[in-house]
């Protein structure tokens, strides 16, 4: 059974960092394909409205990023670890959102992803 599992949210303000973890169980972790969305706060609690942020692959060798963050948010991961990294530098109030861990694709579309950890809250005050 794969269960995801976030951590490293927090406060922080505007041109702050954080780094966001992902820890992964169950079967198959380094073969699978892993992306990071969020939901920003006034939007619908529904699954099709968060926001594509990052993707990578099984073997770490690719990665894409949503406009908004490319050059300030990386993605990362450690497969003997069985966990997936958000570093995020330079946030900006309208990073604020919960942060969701999910596995299975590379694409930016939630209905491409098939597990799903229960977010983590960053709040970037200006």
């Amino acid at each position: 059974q794969v269960q995801l599992v976030e951590s490293g949210g927090g406060l922080v303000q505007a041109g702050g960092s954080l780094r966001l973890s992902c820890a992964a169980s169950g079967r198959g972790f380094s073969r699978a394909n892993m992306g990071w969305f969020r939901q920003a706060p006034g939007k619908e609690r529904e699954f099709i409205t968060r926001e594509f942020v990052a993707a990578i692959s099984g073997s770490g060798g690719s990665t894409s990023y949503a406009d908004a963050v490319k050059g300030r948010f990386t993605i990362s991961r450690d497969n003997a670890k069985n966990t997936v990294y958000l570093q995020m530098n330079s946030l900006k109030p309208e990073d604020t959102a919960v942060y969701y861990c999910a596995r299975g694709s590379l694409g930016n579309k939630p209905s491409e992803y098939l597990y799903w950890g229960q977010g983590t809250q960053v709040t970037v005050s200006s």
